[in-house]
């Protein structure tokens, strides 16, 4: 097992394992051009798990200077409850410690219970003070 850096090359593995993965909103920003983006503005702060070859797990995380925020933690079905997901959350989140970040959120879709268990496992507290608004430009 190897914990590594994403890459832009992994997307097309990444966009499989979101689109199999429970939980997981893929939206239209989630292109290769946009991961690129992504990873290009917030540098060494996502990661996957590689197990002889194939992308079993990933996250990605960005923040804006004051506030970070963590999308797409996915685990493959079959590598789940070994301790991928808990590694490549405590991976980015020292990593956000070490670029002077200090607070983190996660969008969490309504219906997967499992992500909230996991979330609230690792300490998340779920925020019941704000509402979420989005628009599509």
């Amino acid at each position: 097992m190897i914990i590594r850096q994403m890459k832009p090359e992994d997307w097309h593995q990444m966009m499989n394992l979101w689109q199999s993965t429970e939980g997981i909103g893929v939206g239209r920003s989630d292109t290769k051009e946009g991961l690129e983006r992504f990873l290009n503005r917030n540098k060494g702060m996502s990661f996957v798990c590689e197990i002889d070859g194939n992308i079993v797990a990933t996250i990605m995380c960005g923040h804006d200077g004051r506030r970070d925020f963590i999308y797409h933690l996915a685990v493959a079905e079959n590598f789940r409850l070994q301790g991928i997901g808990k590694r490549l959350v405590e991976k980015a989140l020292q990593e956000l410690k070490n670029q002077g970040i200090h607070k983190c959120h996660i969008f969490v879709m309504k219906n997967n219970e499992k992500g909230k268990i996991f979330w609230s496992k690792m300490g998340f507290q779920k925020r019941d003070d704000i509402e979420v608004f989005s628009i599509d430009i």
